[in-house]
This record gives C-alpha cells, sequence and structure tokens, in this order.
C-alpha cells in the first residue's frame, strides 16, 4: 500500500524520537510521557475496536480537556475512524442534531467517559495504525460558516498533516520548546494547530484546564510558546504581575479565532516585549496565513499566504480585486477540506472554479500581506467562539410572548464580541426567564449577554432586518 499516510503514524512517527519526555502536565494529575500516551491511545484503540468502530466509522468525544480525552482523539485516529469533537458546553438539545447527522457508531461523553476510562485500564493496548490515504477523512468539525444549520466539514488525513508541518516549519519549532496550552481541544485551534505542532516536535505540554489567570502567570517563565485568543491576553494585561520578566524563556506567541485590536497589540508588547503573531484560518481550512516569524508582524494584519496556500481577492461578480481593493478571500492548498458531510449542493455553493470561498472580506497589499476587514455574514465571535445569530434567534422566538428577535454581536473589550438580543414583544415579558430558557437550550457562550425590548426591528425596503442600525444604536 506505501507509505501510511494516517495522521497519528506521522505524529508517532516525530515523537518517537523522545518516548520518555514528558509530554502532557496536566493542572491536576500526573504527568504523561510520549510512549504513555502511545500506550494509552492503544488501550482506548482496543475498546472501540471492541465496539465494532472500523475505519470510516464516525465516534462523537464530547468530553472535558483531560489526558483521557487527548488519548481517545489519538485512539480514533489509529483505528482509522472519523472524530466528531464537540463543544462541551453544548446543551442535549444541540447534540441530538449532531448524532442525528453524523450517525456515530460510538458516542462519549460525561455520561459515560469514567466507564470507558476504567475499561481502557484493563484492556490490552493495540498498537498498530491502520492504513490509511491522505484523501481519508480524519475528522468532522462542524460549522455553520456564517449562516443556517451547522455543517460538517470533513477534514482528511492528508489537510491536517500539511498544515501541520507547514506551521511546524513557519513557526521555528525547535528542539526543547514548551507549549503552554490553554485552549479547548474540541476547537481547531487547541486540537488541530496547538497539539499538532507540539506532537512533531517532541515539546512538552503545560496543559491547563482552562485560562486560570494565576495558573497561566505561575507556568509562563517554563513556557516557550504560548497559543491563544485576543481575551486571553486582555486578561493577561489586567494583572499586575504580569511583565517582561515573566515572558523571558517565551520566544513566541500567536493569536488567533478573534480579530486582535491594534491598541491590544501594542499593550501587549509594551508590557511583555513581545509581538504577538497573529495569523488567520477557518475550520475548513486550518491555517490560511500568518505574520512572519522573522519579520514585521503588523497589527491589523494577519500575515501572508503559508507555503502551500494560494489565496485571491475577488468582487462580487469574481473578478479578481487589484492590490488595496477589498472583496471576498479565497483560498485554494493541500490544507483545505473535502467538502461538507452529506451535503453535495453546500459544497458546491462554497467553491468557486475550484476555490474555497471562506466568506471573509479583505484586501492584501502590494507584498501580499493580508487584512481581513470584517466577514460577508453576520457571524459573532465571542472570546473566539463562533456564534451564528440565526440559530439563537430561533431559540428566542419560541418563547412565550416574543414576536420576533434580531441577534448581533457588540464590541466587548474582554470577549472581542459580546452577543446582544433585540426583543419585539407581543405581550409582557420576564427577560431573566427569557434567559433562563436560552440557557437550556443553548451552549452559555451563545446566550445573549443583553436583552433589549425594542417596539420594531428596522428593516429596508425588501424587509431584511438593518443590523447595522442596531448594532449602531447600542455601541457606545
Amino acid at each position: 500500500m506505501g507509505v501510511n499516510a494516517n495522521l497519528f503514524d506521522v505524529l508517532r512517527t516525530h515523537w518517537s524520537i523522545a518516548p520518555s519526555r514528558q509530554f502532557l502536565v496536566p493542572t491536576n494529575g500526573t504527568p504523561v510521557t510520549y510512549r504513555d500516551i502511545d500506550h494509552r491511545s492503544g488501550q482506548f484503540a482496543t475498546c472501540l475496536r471492541e465496539d465494532g468502530v472500523t475505519p470510516g466509522e464516525r465516534v462523537i468525544l464530547h468530553i472535558d480537556k483531560s489526558v483521557d480525552n487527548v488519548a481517545l482523539y489519538l485512539a480514533c485516529l489509529r483505528v482509522g475512524a472519523i472524530v466528531v469533537t464537540l463543544n462541551t458546553s453544548y446543551t442535549e438539545h444541540e447534540i441530538r442534531y449532531f448524532v442525528d447527522d453524523a450517525t456515530p457508531k460510538v458516542v462519549i461523553d460525561r455520561s459515560n467517559i469514567d466507564a470507558w476510562s476504567a475499561r481502557a485500564t484493563a484492556a490490552n493496548p493495540w498498537m498498530r495504525c491502520e492504513p490509511r490515504l491522505a484523501d481519508d477523512i480524519a475528522a468532522l468539525i462542524y460549522t455553520s460558516g456564517t449562516t443556517g444549520r451547522a455543517k460538517g466539514a470533513m477534514i482528511t488525513h492528508g489537510n491536517l498533516t500539511s498544515n501541520a508541518l507547514t506551521l511546524h516549519a513557519a513557526w521555528g519549532f525547535v528542539p526543547g520548546d514548551v507549549l503552554l496550552h490553554i485552549l479547548p481541544i474540541y476547537h481547531v485551534h487547541g486540537l488541530f494547530v496547538a497539539l499538532h505542532t507540539a506532537m512533531l516536535n517532541a515539546s512538552t505540554v503545560l496543559f491547563c484546564d482552562h485560562f486560570e489567570l494565576p495558573k497561566v502567570l505561575e507556568w509562563l517563565p517554563e513556557a516557550s510558546i504560548m497559543m491563544g485568543v485576543p481575551t486571553h491576553y486582555t486578561r493577561l494585561l489586567t494583572a499586575d504581575a504580569f511583565d517582561a520578566s515573566l515572558c523571558q524563556n517565551i520566544r513566541l506567541f500567536t493569536s488567533g479565532s478573534a480579530p486582535m485590536t491594534e491598541g491590544l497589540h501594542t499593550a501587549f508588547a509594551d508590557r511583555s516585549g513581545h509581538e504577538i503573531l497573529e495569523r488567520y484560518g477557518m475550520t475548513e481550512t486550518g491555517m490560511l496565513t500568518s505574520n512572519p516569524y522573522d519579520g514585521d508582524r503588523i497589527a491589523g494584519t494577519v500575515g501572508f499566504p503559508l507555503p502551500g496556500v494560494q489565496l485571491r481577492i475577488v468582487d462580487d461578480e469574481g473578478a479578481v480585486r487589484e492590490p488595496g481593493e477589498a472583496g471576498v478571500v479565497q483560498v485554494q492548498g493541500p490544507n483545505v477540506f473535502s467538502g461538507y458531510w452529506k451535503l453535495p449542493e453546500k459544497t458546491a455553493e462554497a467553491h468557486d472554479d475550484g476555490w474555497f470561498i471562506t466568506g471573509d472580506v479583505g484586501f492584501t497589499d502590494s507584498q501580499g500581506r493580508v487584512t481581513l476587514e470584517g466577514r460577508s455574514g453576520d457571524m459573532i465571535i465571542s472570546g473566539g467562539l463562533n456564534v451564528y445569530p440565526r440559530e439563537v434567534e430561533l431559540v428566542l422566538d419560541t418563547f412565550a410572548g416574543v414576536k420576533e428577535s434580531a441577534v448581533v454581536g457588540l464590541p466587548d473589550d474582554d470577549f472581542g464580541e459580546r452577543v446582544h438580543a433585540f426583543i419585539v414583544a407581543e405581550s409582557d415579558i420576564d427577560l431573566i426567564d427569557l434567559a433562563t430558557y436560552a440557557r437550556s437550550q443553548l451552549a452559555a457562550f451563545k446566550v445573549p449577554k443583553q436583552f433589549e425590548v425594542i417596539d420594531a426591528l428596522p428593516r429596508n425596503t425588501m424587509g431584511k432586518i438593518q443590523k447595522t442600525m442596531l448594532r449602531d444604536r447600542s455601541s457606545p
């Protein structure tokens, strides 16, 4: 069959240079080596195979960040399964949709993870690695893009391998690098970008359950790399103890998942002595662009297309724009997903003559450096997580007394954007009850931080809600 393109085999080949090196150092718990994680993933692989998981079967992981979560992810890869990672704050109402759509062979969640862990401990590890082709699907990651119900992006072993190797080189990983990991691992950023590059480097990973300011301040001097979202860097600046002395061993701070303001970029550089490296990517593509590791990191830009990535800016008619002219970003490359799960029409709509349409609006300068100006849709990015207004509106509209609603993102110093809901009522509404209802139906990060009752939603002559007007009326 030739070389095995299974991502697990690629990662294991790289970490095998240092099997006894510490891999994950959890906030609470016992550190594990690369040899340990290989063995533990083999134990979980045995359990998956016993439950009939064969190559191409889907396995849903809806569990908290932990060493066993990483081991289960790797186990899915090594048996050739398609892993489906879900946000841990999703409600039962939301999970039902993903289960119905992905039709998984196995669902592992908080209700059964303890049993799975105990079962794995008693299992003889399956230490092989199922042969996979580069075009075989490794992961199904759900995203709505900018509108509609969530779609499963089919991401191949080749997609993940090419992007990880590219980032490993572009960001200058060296022997001895230590990664401070503060991101969730149900998300492309924390799982694919952070952990894959660390494993390719056989790096030690300081593995925080979540962003906890005192712990991050404690571990910063031990790390050489930290990957975060703008909210994390904003919170670091609130700590009097945060200064350049804590960052003496850091060689790279990266930021993504949401735009960073020039003010934050400058303030962080002044306090830490480091310029944050901003980059740009999507669920469907992995990382697309990056400010240079060596060279100018210009605040407000997301840098240049990564090696192997082709990027163009087009107008509404599909004509390529000149440098400095804004339009929709389109991309090609080995990192671009193979399509949406069971949605060939949506896959076709997302492409233009072989180019993937990102839905983001931006421009390039004469050197090819990319600046993003916004999104062609109304997606909100709050704390690095995507919130799709229509999904929230559909829930709010089912509450008794709500005639209609409109959800927008407003600027927020901590989260980048906060979710704000405008409500048109047809009878008296208790907004506390409405918020309680929203929390029962939606993940916490999607629940509006504020509810504002208004007489009518502004519309244009075609009946389309003018969300720009709503944002303007509530902005400071």
